[in-house]
Order: C-alpha cells, then sequence, then structure tokens
C-alpha cells in the first residue's frame, strides 16, 4: 500500500511538471461529474466518451443533460471540431514519466483524447506502474492483436517547432487532467 501511494505521488510531481492537471477521484462517479463540472466551466457544449455503455453511459449522460452538454460516445469522426472534452478511461499510468498509456485501437478513441479541447484520462490506482519497464509484458500481449494501437500521453499537446517557442495545444488538446481513481482516491 505505502509503496502504491508513492508511486502515485511520483506520477503526480512528473504530470505537474509536464502542466498536467492531476487530482484523485473515489471512482467513476465522481470522474464523471469532474468531467461534466469541468466542460460546463469551460463553455463547452460536447463531451464525448467512446467505449462506456449500460449504466455507465446512461449515468453521465444524465450528469451531462442537467448540464445542457450533448454526450457522445460513438462515431466521433461525425462530429470533428465540435468536442470540447475527450474523456477515456487508461489502461495504466506511468509514474516515472507521469504518462497515461491508453489503447488507442478504436478511432473514437483516439478522436477523443487527440481531438478536443481538453482530454480526461482516469487511471484506475492499481494500474499505476512505477516504469515502462514495469509494464512490458502488458504492452507486448497487447501489441500482439492485429491492428493494435496504443498512446502513450504525456501532458498537453506542445511543439516548440517555431522559432524555439513553445506553444500548447496545437498538435493536440491544450489541457490534460489525469484523474487517479479507486482506493484512498478522493
Amino acid at each position: 500500500m505505502e509503496s502504491t501511494i508513492r508511486t502515485v505521488e511520483i506520477m503526480r510531481e512528473k504530470a505537474l511538471a509536464v502542466q498536467t492537471v492531476f487530482t484523485t477521484v473515489a471512482g467513476l462517479r465522481e470522474a464523471f461529474s469532474y468531467a461534466v463540472e469541468l466542460t460546463g466551466s469551460q463553455g463547452g457544449k460536447t463531451l464525448a466518451a467512446p467505449g462506456l455503455g449500460g449504466e455507465d453511459r446512461r449515468e453521465l449522460a444524465a450528469l451531462c443533460e442537467q448540464r445542457g452538454i450533448s454526450l457522445v460516445w460513438e462515431n466521433l469522426r461525425g462530429h470533428l471540431g465540435r468536442i470540447h472534452t475527450g474523456f477515456t478511461v487508461a489502461q495504466w499510468g506511468i509514474a516515472e514519466t507521469g504518462t497515461v498509456v491508453l489503447d488507442s485501437t478504436s478511432e473514437d478513441v483516439r478522436i477523443a483524447s487527440m481531438l478536443s479541447e481538453t482530454h480526461i484520462a482516469v487511471v484506475p490506482r492499481s494500474a499505476v506502474k512505477p516504469g515502462a519497464v514495469d509494464l512490458a509484458g502488458e504492452l507486448q500481449e497487447m501489441m500482439k492483436r492485429p491492428g493494435s494501437y496504443v498512446a502513450f500521453i504525456s501532458g498537453a499537446s506542445r511543439t516548440a517547432d517555431i522559432e524555439r517557442v513553445l506553444t500548447i495545444g496545437v498538435h493536440g488538446p491544450q489541457e490534460f487532467h489525469i484523474l487517479i481513481s479507486g482506493e484512498n482516491g478522493g
């Protein structure tokens, strides 16, 4: 337990170093509230949450409806340019770099995580690993699937291509939020 707490603390430090917003939540329900409140406070009108189904999707849809936010979860290509917040559930976090590892095989997940203004990634506390090497076996298994696409996300989109001036949000989201969920969260 103590090592998990320290691992999450290291991830927080590294994520904050690259201007990522980092917080803990008790679970998915609290993450939904966070996403809806953030979207509304930023003036967003559309939240994309690919991969959510069943009761989770119904609960998020109800929260969105209360705030006047449209929820989309599939066929996101038809919503390009209108997605304010992308909401994803990541497979792992890497503490040593403040990185989220996301199975992005689904085009909808890629769109939500790369073409939204704000990306919120939920990472289960138990899935935060000390370093990338700690994921070697899991990543090898994942990559055995044909057409696999895995994204490693560390902070908001950034570039310094133009006269070495750092610019945020040119090639992707302007803001990146990591929500650590689970035991001792929130």
